[in-house]
């Protein structure tokens, strides 16, 4: 009787390990600004002549630096195959926690047990977060791909120059349709279909434009960022960028 035939364990490339781990990364930042994005925040920034101009957006928008690094290296490396791969991984994963924690909210509730959440406390955080868990999962999905094309359509037409323009540029273009996207849906669109009380568009044109003007800022301050993580990428794990045009002289996406 022949003895049975084991296979080799595989071995994960550094291209894989690299993107295995920028993906994880992408997600954990995708769940947690969805889990906190119920959390609104306020702070004043002082114009200087006595006035002060008010940024109010979700707490959720502190991972987008994160996100923000990531898909632009995941674009650069990996190619918009690549990137998308790792959007459409993320956008599954949260509506997979997304649904453990509609059941989790479903479940019959234990109370009186010291350290717990009380039933109205985790409905409290879960149930109002819901809505806007949907909402930023749905502006994350559209946001994400436009980022991704525009990135692709910047480099071909610069010829793989000017990396600022390229990341920069697609963030701060995406991020407004994306901080439209996420308020209109929540404010607006959620709450009309829930029968609850629809925000004023105004509040919601300022909500969405400070947030934005918040985002434009981080993203033009986080341009050198880009080129320590293209230098990491580089001489860390000696990856090269892929050319505009295809897969030669780059690292084709895992499969």
């Amino acid at each position: 009787m022949p003895e049975p035939r084991h296979t080799a364990p595989h071995e994960f490339s550094i291209q894989q390990r690299v993107y295995l781990w920028l993906s994880g990364l992408f997600v954990t930042a995708l769940l947690a600004a969805n889990v906190i994005g119920v959390k609104l925040f306020r702070f004043d920034i002082p114009l200087g002549d006595g006035r002060t101009l008010p940024v109010e957006h979700t707490a959720g928008m502190l991972a987008f630096p994160i996100t923000f690094l990531l898909t632009d290296l995941l674009n650069e490396y990996y190619g918009q195959r690549g990137a998308r791969r790792a959007v459409a991984i993320a956008f599954v994963m949260g509506a997979v926690a997304f649904v453990l924690i509609s059941i989790a909210r479903a479940l019959p509730i234990l109370e009186g047990i010291p350290g717990t959440a009380t039933g109205a406390s985790f409905e409290n955080i879960f149930g109002s977060a819901a809505l806007m868990y949907l909402a930023s999962l749905g502006a994350f999905l559209v946001g994400s791909l436009l980022d991704i094309v525009l990135f692709g359509v910047a480099k071909r037409l610069t010829g793989g120059r000017m990396v600022w323009l390229r990341a920069t540029g697609s963030t701060v273009v995406s991020q407004l349709v994306d901080s439209f996207v996420v308020t209109i849906l929540f404010f607006q669109v959620a709450q009309s279909l829930t029968g609850g009380e629809s925000a004023p568009f105004s509040f919601v044109v300022r909500t969405a434009l400070t947030g934005y003007i918040l985002k434009f800022v981080i993203a033009v301050a986080l341009t050198p960022v880009i080129y320590l993580g293209r230098w990491v990428m580089s001489r860390w794990f000696g990856l090269t960028p892929l050319p505009p045009a295809g897969l030669v002289g780059g690292v084709s996406p895992p499969a």
